[in-house]
């Protein structure tokens, strides 16, 4: 059994694209490659957010499959894989007309059995996180479901009950224990754990809490492990579109505990919440002045922690970052700015979303690349940098000359 956890689908592989089409069967669905350049794309109606992962896993166990996840026009949640033997691409609806929403797409964890968990759930509402569990390994077609409420009221009653997102992580070193985090109550990030395989959870936590300077404010969450012992996240103080001094932090987790970058005890899963400034400050915008929000956290070969971020002079430069820790301190590197927002603005209108960058998301598999979306000319385009180890940047076009934007 082979699996890569992908935060980005392959791009040499398939593409995501999105557009409007009527609403789909809840059935097994053969889908017909279409191509995007030179590329297969595995949907012709697909959409995703960027902070519930993983998106795509590759999983070697009878068959050599990449699967995916996503949300399509209709607000069906669906899944799908890519055959690398056959070049077959299968899909599965999980949840039909489920809500038209990018925030709503699933998040993959394979269990050691083969069998893959799906979670997903509604964009900011008082719902529960929905698990859906294949019956058998390797095969979309028949699920179980479940719904869990793990928001746990009673302890935080006098905050808002809602949920978005999802990122399941499994640990082999605590005997399979799946730690899965959630954006909850009082859009807090939020943990629960399962030492049963998903059969039984327990009660949410908040495990990042910020200073409540208003209503509802919310750190935003990326997360990664080496699926043995360790999880590592970045986050933020909250959402840059009500930050202006958003900061990007580091801590990391093992046998029980919370760490920073230097390894020192910052606090005890379960216990008080861990506050941003307890963390390792990654990227300091209260000296910078310039806000940021995290895209993407890796590990190295070492073990040590590469994040992305964007950072904000304004709202019409995004500038693309990367951060390494060395051992001894984060090194941070400017990558390119790729100019304003991807959502195209109606005339007249104020941009509702000036803090959505194309994206750019790190090489799990070789941390020295990243692949990122630039507005060039008047399309975002996707490129491939390459560092060996901060002397230079190589840089590659994955996709030119694009009739339409390429994002996320």
């Amino acid at each position: 059994m082979r699996q890569i956890k992908l935060v980005v689908l392959l791009i040499l592989v398939f593409t995501l694209q999105f557009y409007t089409q009527e609403n789909s069967e809840n059935k097994l669905n053969n889908v017909s490659n279409i191509p995007s350049e030179d590329f297969k794309t595995l949907t012709p109606d697909g959409a995703w957010c960027w902070f519930s992962d993983p998106r795509a896993i590759y999983f070697e166990g009878k068959f050599k499959r990449t699967y995916a996840g996503w949300v399509d026009s209709s607000g069906n949640i669906t899944v799908g894989y890519y055959d690398h033997d056959s070049k077959e691409i299968q899909t599965k609806i999980l949840e039909a007309n489920f809500q038209k929403d990018d925030h709503d797409n699933p998040a993959l964890l394979f269990l050691p059995d083969g069998r893959l968990m799906v979670f997903f759930t509604k964009h900011a509402e008082a719902y529960p996180l929905l698990q859906f569990k294949m019956n058998n390994a390797e095969d979309i077609s028949s699920w179980n479901k479940q719904e869990l409420f793990l928001n746990d009221m009673d302890k935080y009653s006098e905050f808002t009950n809602t949920t978005t997102y999802a990122n399941p992580i499994m640990l082999s070193g605590e005997n399979n224990k799946i730690y899965l985090f959630w954006r909850g109550v009082d859009n807090k990030p939020c943990v629960s754990f399962s030492e049963d395989l998903g059969a039984t959870w327990s009660k949410g936590r908040i495990f990042i809490l910020p200073e409540r300077i208003y209503n509802m404010r919310r750190p935003y969450l990326k997360v990664t492990s080496n699926g043995i012992d360790k999880i590592v996240f970045a986050f933020t103080d909250g959402h840059p579109r009500k930050e202006n001094e958003n900061s990007i932090y580091y801590m990391y987790y093992k046998e029980g505990k919370f760490f920073n970058s230097e390894n020192k005890a910052i606090g005890i899963f379960g216990t008080e919440p861990i506050v941003p400034r307890q963390a390792s400050v990654v990227y300091d915008a209260t000296i910078t002045k310039s806000k940021s929000w995290i895209w993407d956290i890796a590990v190295d070969e070492n073990g040590n922690p590469v994040i992305a971020y964007v950072k904000f002079p304004d709202d019409q430069n995004h500038i693309y970052c990367y951060a390494k820790w060395n051992g001894n301190k984060w090194i941070n590197s400017e990558l390119t700015n790729s100019g304003k927002w991807f959502p195209q603005t109606p005339d007249g209108i104020i941009e509702p979303e000036p803090n959505y960058s194309g994206g750019i998301y790190i090489d799990h598999e070789n941390t020295n690349i990243v692949y990122l979306s630039a507005k060039r000319d008047s399309i975002f385009e996707i490129e491939k940098w390459e560092t060996n180890n901060f002397i230079n940047w190589k840089t590659d076009a994955i996709t030119q000359n694009s009739q339409k934007d390429n994002v996320r």
